[in-house]
């Protein structure tokens, strides 16, 4: 769907709806459906919807007055005081901004629908003309609420608390929305919001006021989402963005920023050093984490951006049982601490395991709501795809679900082209055992790879062994009754490396023979340090790989920027977090390129593009083997397999 054109709204023309908006506030009356009544009837007494479905009198409507509970609330919370509680406060002004967008967003509706037109000759409509003019108030009812909670949403996600789900618990939903008209949509939303915060169990603190806000709120969009498929008319909605002047803010469609994904994933805390080996997947992590880190808020980039080192696209791959999940929880423990210290929002966002869905185009608009979070600029996102090749796999291959080509397309779009947006505050990691069953178009969107293979080297295995007897060590000392290395103290190996050159041990030449025959057959007429080496090098190779392409240039060309930013951050950075990261972002980046050009005093360029070059290629051609030798391996193995039980069957 191209959102083609944006609106602004206007601080001015907000202003002139106010007093409508206070009159809402003051009282709304609404007369309860029977369905709404007669909700949850045998429920014991105490029961929220019991409550809520007890309307006074015999019948007829009821008033409400969300300012008189309000009033009430802050006698009960601060007894003393005379200000009101600030969340109170906070929340009323909140609710009041919401409704005052969602009128004049309904405003504008009525406009460009061509409703304003039927009202004012309702009396005249024929059959087909009220029918038209029934479906497009309740459109205008429904995007009016929508925008309205959108808005409320918007203002109280920050101050909310970070876990709703105590009062997620204590909410029985809302017994009914209506959408006949926007005045009984908005009465309508009130009274039970009202009902609500009247009911001694759910508000028991200042805090609380927000929370249930925000709980009632998202439910309210809940509602609508799920009966926007009714709806018609909608082509003046989905066509434009509204954009509130002077704000972040904007309504684009049905489009939920917040939904589902506004709230961190709990995971567990793992330190660095609790993995053994994989060094270049915690060097990579490390240096993920603190290229986030520099993302400037007030400027909505990232130096190193500009720098050339920020991947908004990685992948990290390794066989099985090599430390993938230890490793994602690691990097979101790192970057969470930092964020606590530092004051920065961070949402760790990892995709669900239930995005593929059944349902013609359900996967798709799963995946959306699952992306459009990553473009959310106000805080830092870590989001990891674990086992990537479930989701993400080679769209060509056999029996692959319409949904996999779905979440691909979504991926795809956002991940490059006009949807795509890099702030340089987020970052996408895919993880796998098996990166040749990724589908080529997404293996060309990673910009930083890592291999993920665990316990290498003899002080590895020492130290894997370590953490797990030292367990029995610490609750009986002389139990493990075995002789330690003696020139080697535990986990010495695990810490960081200083830089990828530490790392990379690297070959001269590629592994893979046929890489290596083409770097031969150019190196005989061209030398490393000439840019035509590298030109004809990667002609040589599209010959052997069809499919390397100028995407694979410039992901070779971001692997040497990679390098050329890979420099520690200063230690007391991070200890007085002033000298740095709370500085504009003009700063920063002079800071960071002047760290970059002491780095690079000591490396060489050439040689630097010479070893990225031979590191991707090898890798590419892994990828691209890979596959084909699993085929072959399991066609041997079964051959073995009918060899051995035709020799059995002889003998019997």
């Amino acid at each position: 769907m191209e959102h083609n054109s944006t609106f602004p709204i206007k601080q001015n023309e907000l202003d002139m709806l106010r007093d409508e908006v206070t009159s809402y506030i003051k009282s709304v009356q609404w007369e309860q459906g029977q369905r709404a009544k007669n909700k949850d009837k045998d429920a014991k007494d105490e029961s929220i919807l019991l409550y809520l479905s007890r309307a006074k009198g015999n019948g007829g409507a009821e008033v409400t007055s969300v300012s008189k509970t309000v009033l009430e609330l802050k006698k009960r919370l601060l007894p003393e005081s005379i200000a009101i509680p600030v969340y109170l406060n906070q929340t009323l002004y909140a609710v009041q901004e919401g409704i005052t967008l969602g009128i004049w967003i309904k405003d504008s509706y009525y406009d460009a629908s061509g409703l304003s037109g039927l009202s004012e000759n309702k009396s005249a409509l024929d059959n087909s003309g009220k029918r038209e003019y029934e479906s497009k108030m309740q459109t205008a009812t429904a995007f009016m609420l929508f925008s309205t909670a959108y808005k409320i949403l918007h203002d109280l996600q920050t101050i909310a608390s970070d876990d709703l789900s105590v009062m997620k618990n204590k909410f029985a939903g809302i017994p009914e929305v209506s959408l006949m008209s926007p005045l009984k949509g908005i009465s309508c939303a009130l009274f039970y919001y009202d009902k609500y915060l009247g009911h001694p169990e759910i508000v028991k603190t200042d805090k609380d006021v927000v929370d249930f806000t925000v709980v009632y709120f998202e439910a309210l969009i809940a509602e609508i989402q799920m009966r926007k498929s009714s709806l018609e008319y909608t082509e003046t909605i989905l066509d434009r963005t509204y954009k509130l002047e002077n704000s972040e803010f904007a309504v684009s469609g049905w489009d939920n920023v917040f939904q589902g994904a506004a709230k961190s994933v709990e995971f567990n805390k793992i330190q660095f050093e609790q993995i053994v080996g994989n060094r270049d997947a915690k060097h990579f992590a490390r240096r993920l984490t603190e290229r986030m880190l520099s993302y400037d808020f007030t400027a909505k980039k990232n130096p190193f951006q500009e720098l050339g080192g920020f991947m908004p696209v990685f992948m990290g791959y390794g066989i099985p049982g090599t430390g993938k999940s230890m490793l994602i929880a690691a990097i979101a423990t790192r970057l969470k601490e930092h964020c606590d210290n530092l004051d920065i929002p961070f949402l760790f966002h990892p995709m669900p395991d239930t995005l593929i869905s059944t349902f013609q185009g359900g996967s798709a608009e799963k995946m959306v709501d699952w992306m459009k979070p990553l473009q959310d600029p106000s805080k830092l996102i870590f989001a990891p795809i674990d086992d990537a090749e479930n989701n993400l796999q080679e769209r060509t291959a056999q029996g692959v679900s319409a949904g996999v080509k779905e979440v691909i397309g979504v991926f795809l779009r956002y991940t490059e082209g006009a949807y795509a947006v890099n702030y340089g505050n987020s970052s996408i990691g895919l993880f796998t055992n098996l990166p040749e069953m990724l589908d080529k178009a997404v293996i060309s969107r990673v910009q930083g790879r890592f291999k993920i293979d665990g316990a290498r080297t003899e002080h590895d295995f020492l130290d894997q062994d370590h953490l797990w007897w030292r367990k029995l060590d610490d609750t009986m000392p002389d139990f493990v009754n075995m002789q330690g290395p003696e020139n080697y103290s535990y986990l010495q190996d695990q810490g960081l490396a200083k830089n990828m050159g530490e790392i990379l041990n690297v070959s001269d030449k590629p592994t893979e023979e046929r890489v290596l025959k083409a770097y031969d057959k150019v190196e005989s007429s061209f030398k490393t340090n000439q840019h035509l080496f590298y030109a004809n090098l990667y002609k040589e190779i599209q010959k052997i790989f069809p499919f390397f392409s100028s995407r694979d240039v410039r992901n070779i060309q971001s692997a040497v920027s990679l390098r050329l930013t890979d420099f520690d951050l200063e230690e007391d950075w991070f200890e007085n977090p002033e000298i740095y990261f709370k500085k504009d972002y003009e700063t920063k980046f002079n800071m960071l390129q002047e760290l970059m050009r002491a780095n690079m005093k000591g490396l060489d360029f050439s040689e630097i593009r010479r070893q990225e070059v031979v590191r991707y290629l090898d890798n590419v051609a892994t990828i691209a083997d890979t596959d084909f030798k699993r085929k072959v391996e399991s066609r041997v193995n079964q051959l073995k397999i009918d060899t051995e039980a035709r020799e059995q069957f002889g003998k019997n």
